[in-house]
């Protein structure tokens, strides 16, 4: 990991350190390493989104560890450096800095310390859609809903979910969601 954390420009890195402390900090549902991963490579950094995602996951565990064991910054920095941890300099610098301004908000309460193991629903957005014609059928016409998800996991990496529904199919989803609704009126 240290290896592909060299690779990071130091102002990505920083934004990808302070959207996890934000994350555990309930403040945004999880950090788009997707976005983030494009960005990276447009500025001509070659990195996959894999390794993103393993690094966003890393500082994460590192981040929430720390929280945890209410260390200083001081004792953060030392334990990495005990550890015989290979970080770049600037890598360092950085989770010096973020942890220094930002990491003595993480709430560390019981029910932060037990992780979730569900993922947290962002956002939601449909589109109604025809199929014309197959290959195999010349004439469908038949209409159908395709949902896109964005969900963060645990971690907080956030992905994309998409489904297709026919017209009756979304008109039962769409009957639950108010009846949810519905009942979460009286709560």
């Amino acid at each position: 990991a240290a290896d592909k954390i060299r690779v990071i420009p130091q102002d990505f890195f920083a934004e990808l350190c302070e959207q996890i402390i934000q994350h555990l900090n309930h403040k945004i549902p999880g950090v788009n390493t997707a976005e983030l991963c494009q960005r990276i490579q447009t500025s001509g950094v070659e990195i996959n989104i894999g390794d993103l995602a393993k690094i966003a996951n890393i500082l994460s565990f590192l981040f929430s560890t720390a929280a945890r064991n209410n260390l200083s910054t001081e004792e953060l920095v030392t334990t990495l450096g005990s550890a015989g941890s290979t970080l770049p300099k600037h890598a360092v610098q950085v989770i010096r800095h973020v942890w220094n301004e930002q990491g003595k908000a993480i709430a560390v309460s019981e029910d932060a310390r037990n992780v979730a193991t569900v993922r947290q629903f962002v956002d939601m957005k449909w589109k109604l859609g025809v199929a014309m014609s197959s290959d195999t059928c010349r004439s469908l016409k038949y209409p159908y809903v395709t949902v896109t998800l964005t969900v963060a996991d645990p971690s907080g990496q956030i992905t994309d979910k998409s489904f297709e529904m026919t017209i009756p199919q979304f008109k039962n989803f769409f009957r639950q969601f108010k009846e949810m609704a519905s009942v979460l009126e009286t709560v």
